[in-house]
């Protein structure tokens, strides 16, 4: 069996979240594409579609149709019997439903990607300036920030929203590592209540006492900073066929980076970010006094 047919059969066996499946079927399909000097143009002809869809698959962020894969597994070159079957058996995985499933008539398609990425990463490097980040959110203050952008939304369906964000919570009790760079202003806007930021903070404080989390604020005194572009996360995998992917939320969409020299760039300036920032032991003691005042 030759090399890449080994690595087929291991990667359709690989556990994960379908959005992960998703990435690592797509960038099997780039590098056989590549590898045989085909453009997008001509890959989309094949199999009816456009280049931007050969894009859409490459990266991930569409479900595959087996007879899309096996035309394309064709025009690469692909004949072994055994790489075909495992590649075509993890298109098949990959199109599985995730457990944001049950919550799609409040989840928009570009956010679905983010949380299967979330749900499969090792860890998450991020820098908010205006929120705290979901993953750190109490229920209170998730509830104020679900209403300030769905403010004409009916109760149930703000209760689900909040519900959805609550439950991927839970991937912090299951070994997630999270590192948050947060603006002083974050911390000192109120998004509802007084009461409700206090009840953040005091979260905060509890969930920061937890080991894999660590959070820094970004004083005020800091004048400018490293992000000044804005808010911006960086995800991490296990598996080691999976780029970094960074992530930037818009009102509407969001952008996904997974190129080596966009994620390296992002790194670096989360690295100067951490310097910049108070460290996590007096970013605490920031906290309580933001509590005793």
């Amino acid at each position: 069996m030759s090399a890449q047919s080994t690595e087929g059969k291991l990667l359709s066996h690989v556990p994960g979240s379908p959005t992960v499946l998703r990435i690592l079927l797509g960038t099997q399909l780039r590098r056989l594409r590549t590898e045989k000097g085909i453009s997008r143009e001509d890959a989309g002809y094949s199999i009816r579609a456009s280049h931007a869809k050969i894009s859409r698959l490459e990266l991930g962020q569409v479900s595959f149709k087996k007879r899309d894969v096996a035309d394309l597994l064709t025009l690469y070159g692909v004949t072994d019997p055994a790489e075909r079957e495992s590649l075509l058996t993890l298109a098949q995985q990959a199109n599985a439903p995730g457990w944001w499933h049950k919550y799609s008539d409040v989840l928009p398609g570009w956010f679905e990607v983010y949380i299967g990425l979330e749900g499969a990463a090792s860890s998450i490097r991020t820098y908010e300036n205006q929120f705290v980040p979901g993953l750190l959110q109490s229920a209170g203050y998730a509830r104020a920030v679900v209403e300030l952008a769905h403010e004409q939304a009916p109760e149930g369906e703000l209760d689900r929203r909040v519900a959805l964000r609550l439950a991927r919570q839970k991937r912090l009790e299951s070994g997630l590592t999270v590192w948050a760079v947060i603006d002083e202003a974050v911390v000192r806007r109120t998004p509802g209540s007084p009461e409700i930021l206090r009840e953040q903070i005091e979260h905060l404080l509890d969930v920061t006492a937890e080991p894999g989390i660590t959070v820094q604020i970004m004083p005020f005194d800091r004048g400018g900073h490293a992000a000044a572009g804005g808010p911006f996360s960086i995800l991490r995998f296990p598996e080691r066929e999976l780029p970094d992917v960074v992530y930037m939320e818009q009102l509407t969409s969001a952008l996904y980076l997974d190129k080596p020299a966009d994620s390296d760039h992002y790194m670096q300036v989360m690295d100067r970010l951490s310097v910049q920032a108070e460290e996590p032991r007096r970013t605490r003691r920031f906290l309580e006094r933001l509590l005793s005042g």
